[in-house]
């Protein structure tokens, strides 16, 4: 490659010999070199319905690029390459991408090998770059003709909505329920993978994806891009070229195989278009609701409906965090978020020429008005005592998420430290995310003498924090919940956690060390926290009508679609 090739720099003014890597610093780098990635990708691959394969398959992609910025930031984890960088070459029988560990069962997690960072930063590839390339499955070109003819739709569902996980069901049921006691018809596509975030109908009908279509293994055998003139060769990362092209075929070795609704292959990905198309078609849709636009069944779907002239909505479906969303760009027509604060963001998020932002709450908080925190309450005891822990006075439930396995031990030591001082007997409940094993909490807390008992998978945080004395949270949308029951809320900044900002409003008791829990346990213990409404509003618009004005709005936006209209 020429020595005087087009470059993009990306390192910060001031590295000196140990640069001190932080989640802000990955994340700026990793979005200049998407941003790179992305102008010379601009010509690649494109389904039937002519979605670039880039921009459906962002998130996972972003995800890789994570991971060499991190490589490239901490060397002295890759010895290769921080002792002869321009030395380093693939090694034989070794790929070029591995997995790595994570809590949340949803998601495979991958990294670059060793290997696999010689090849970016210009090493020679030991033999023909496609089967290096390759993860498990062999790589297969993407079909010609990728259309799915979809099962007979009985009846017409006027309302789509997509889902494939227990959040999103849970956001856009309510939608779909309210809808159809307005005489709509509806229908729910499910394309979740794990059966435990399937969802259960409640009165509207669901619509399971074949499973064989996100079962297709096979990719993009040979990413070839017609390089942009413009765009650059390599960018640099801490002195090191990162070859553009290399990088491409790398990321296009994610799509060869699926691993299900998270990150579909690339054949998965042109068959699940061939197949909404047609049912969206035979259905004669006219609305489709998304918890999730930006993801890659998201992004398929919007740009699917788009093309078809359906009306696309998104429905904020958890805590938006303006540092640390995976990709700020809303795909969908209509956006309607949780508080004004979210407002913000999505307007300066929105990529649909004609979007609009409303700000309507989330639909799942709606039944929080007429929760009883009884029963929870008494299942929260009942854990505690079947732990051996009968004595406990007050109660903190932990609402995890799914974060690597060291950064959630050191959130349960931080609380555990803190309530071990604390006045009030008090017990702590860890409650899993829905992505989450409750096996896999158990084994991050150490034996203790501490009162500490763990929720059921299918219970979680949302399930029992009602019955709690307070919830612990970083930026789990429970966190919210409890916040507008009047709970006490700490909210974990150790480690320079990126929180949900509730403190920011006074609707949180910030925590970073363990003096900060103990102090926090003590003053929730003597009297509640008061949340201003104005505040409230910020975080989260409450009435306990979401479900209802998300309706409203859509059937004012498509009104001339509807039938009988």
């Amino acid at each position: 490659m020429a020595q005087d090739a087009q470059t993009h720099d990306v390192v910060p003014a001031a590295i000196g010999d140990r640069y001190p890597v932080d989640r802000r610093t990955v994340r700026q780098l990793t979005e200049r070199l998407m941003t790179a990635l992305e102008e010379y990708a601009r010509s690649g691959p494109e389904t039937p319905g002519g979605a670039p394969w880039l921009h459906i398959h962002h998130i996972p992609v972003r995800r890789l690029l994570g991971q060499i910025v991190r490589k490239l930031l901490e060397p002295s984890s890759d010895t290769p390459i921080a002792s002869a960088p321009g030395l380093a070459r693939p090694a034989g029988g070794e790929g070029l991408i591995t997995t790595r560990d994570g809590s949340a069962r949803e998601y495979v997690y991958y990294t670059v090998t060793r290997s696999g960072m010689a090849y970016v930063l210009g090493a020679p590839p030991r033999w023909d770059p496609p089967q290096d390339l390759r993860l498990v499955a062999q790589a297969v070109s993407a079909p010609q003709d990728g259309s799915q003819p979809a099962e007979p739709v009985q009846d017409r569902a006027e309302a789509v909505a997509l889902s494939w996980s227990s959040r999103h069901a849970d956001t856009l049921l309510p939608v779909l329920g309210e809808l159809r006691r307005r005489g709509r018809s509806t229908l729910l596509l499910d394309m979740a993978t794990d059966p435990t975030q399937q969802a259960t109908p409640f009165g509207v009908p669901v619509r399971r994806v074949p499973p064989r279509l996100l079962q297709l293994n096979g990719g993009l055998a040979c990413l070839t891009s017609r390089k942009h003139p413009d765009a650059v060769d390599h960018v640099v990362v801490n002195g090191h070229r990162v070859w553009l092209d290399r990088l491409e075929r790398l990321a296009g070795a994610l799509l060869q195989e699926s691993t299900g609704c998270t990150q579909p292959s690339w054949k998965a990905t042109v068959a699940i278009e061939g197949w909404l198309t047609s049912l969206l078609k035979a259905a004669n849709a006219r609305v489709l609701l998304v918890a999730d636009d930006i993801g890659p069944l998201g992004a398929l779907a919007v740009h699917t409906a788009d093309r078809l002239g359906i009306t696309t909505t998104n429905v904020q479906h958890g805590a938006w965090i303006a540092d640390s969303v995976s990709r700020p760009a809303l795909q969908a027509r209509l956006q309607v978020v949780m508080g004004e604060r979210d407002g913000v963001l999505a307007r300066a998020w929105v990529r649909h020429p004609a979007a609009e932002i409303h700000v309507l709450g989330q639909p799942r908080f709606d039944a929080l008005t007429t929760i009883d925190p009884g029963p929870q309450r008494r299942y929260l005891l009942h854990l505690l005592r079947s732990a051996g822990h009968d004595r406990v006075g007050r109660i903190i439930v932990l609402a995890c998420q799914p974060a690597t396995p060291a950064r959630l031990r050191r959130q349960t030591s931080l609380l555990l430290d803190g309530l071990s001082k604390a006045q009030g007997n008090w017990g702590l409940v860890l409650a899993p995310h829905p992505t989450q094993e409750q096996a896999f909490l158990r084994a991050l807390v150490e034996p203790s003498q501490l009162p500490v008992a763990f929720a059921g998978e299918q219970v979680g945080a949302r399930g029992c924090l009602a019955g709690a004395d307070a919830v612990a949270s970083v930026s789990s949308t429970c966190g919210l919940e409890a916040m507008l029951l009047g709970l006490p809320v700490l909210e974990l900044t150790a480690d320079d956690e990126t929180t949900l900002g509730l403190a920011d409003h006074g609707a949180a008791l910030a925590c970073r060390t363990v003096n900060d829990v103990t102090a926090a346990l003590n003053l929730s213990g003597r009297r509640p926290i008061q949340t201003s409404v104005e505040a409230r509003d910020a975080i989260c618009r409450w009435r306990g009508s979401a479900a209802q004005d998300i309706a409203d709005l859509v059937l004012m936006r498509a009104s001339s679609g509807w039938s009988g209209d």
